[in-house]
């Protein structure tokens, strides 16, 4: 079990670029697949983005591929997502999420058990 806390939500213009960090504090850090899922208001929630322990594999939603970048600091036990040309559609809570589930075994956000209080994200037109 790890403890997760997410920082870097904000509101900003359309077409604009943000970065959320999550900051982790537990002795198995480095085992942990991690993730970010968001949820707007009227919608399900959605796996945005993941990372297996090492860093070496990454996955994107379609709706983020090219936009958002997953990235993570196993020395510093932190977990960041960087997300340009930010759209209307990305609104939303994003959650920092862990497993020990392996990379390739994680489909979607049920897969994550390890969850941060959440951080709002609000992009305007």
């Amino acid at each position: 079990q790890v403890q997760l806390v997410e920082s870097g939500g904000g509101l900003v213009q359309a077409g604009g670029s943000l970065r959320l960090s999550c900051a982790a504090s537990g002795r198995a850090f480095s085992s942990y697949t991690m993730g970010w899922i968001r949820q707007a208001p009227g919608k399900e929630r959605e796996f945005v983005a993941g990372i297996n322990w090492i860093g070496t594999s990454t996955y994107y939603a379609d709706s983020v591929k090219g936009r958002f970048t997953i990235s993570r600091d196993n020395i510093k036990n932190m977990v960041y997502l960087q997300m340009n040309s930010l759209k209307p559609e990305d609104t939303a809570v994003y959650y920092c999420t862990g497993t020990l589930r392996a990379f390739k075994g994680v489909v979607g956000p049920n897969d994550f058990n390890s969850w941060g209080q959440g951080t709002q994200v609000t992009v305007s037109s």
